[in-house]
């Protein structure tokens, strides 16, 4: 038990670390082919880099302030891949809590896989190996109080 609570501390720790460096850390602007994914553009609010093992990405589906995250997976902490992908969704600066959410990757070599996210405090994540190199395209589809579904998506590149 004590090793299963130190494991998640340093998990949010790094998480921690992660969003610090983004939040002042020097970003790099990267844009991706959103079109094939069926997504507008023209909604996005800001797409940042912020390093080679962690990448933050907001945007606007459907009126909710949806923060995408993607980090390298701490050592020992790879549930499901080598990657942590993680969804934050807000309005009005509130976190909203959803009824479901799900995610599906298309890999570099056409290949894909869809697997529910879990809910790990304000955000919803799930684990995925995007090692090789090349365009990831993320798709995420999630469920509000209201019953409405909600779609969108981001590309994220490891070269």
């Amino acid at each position: 038990m004590k090793k299963t609570i130190i494991i998640i501390i340093a998990g949010l720790m790094s998480f921690g670390i992660s969003y610090n460096a983004y939040a002042g850390g020097d970003h790099q602007h990267m844009h991706g082919d959103m079109k094939n994914m069926g997504h507008n553009p023209c909604d996005v609010k800001k797409m940042t880099s912020v390093n080679k093992s962690s990448f933050l990405e907001k945007q606007v589906i459907d009126g909710y302030d949806v923060s995408f995250h993607i980090m390298k997976a701490p050592e020992g902490m790879e549930y499901g891949g080598t990657h942590h992908v993680m969804m934050k969704v807000e309005k009005n600066n509130e976190t909203i809590v959803l009824k479901a959410a799900n995610s599906k990757i298309t890999h570099p070599n056409g290949n894909s896989e869809s697997k529910m996210m879990m809910k790990m405090g304000d955000w919803y994540m799930a684990g995925y190996n995007l090692d090789h190199e090349g365009e990831h395209k993320i798709m995420v589809l999630f469920k509000t109080e209201d019953g409405l579904k909600h779609f969108g998506g981001i590309v994220y590149s490891n070269k």
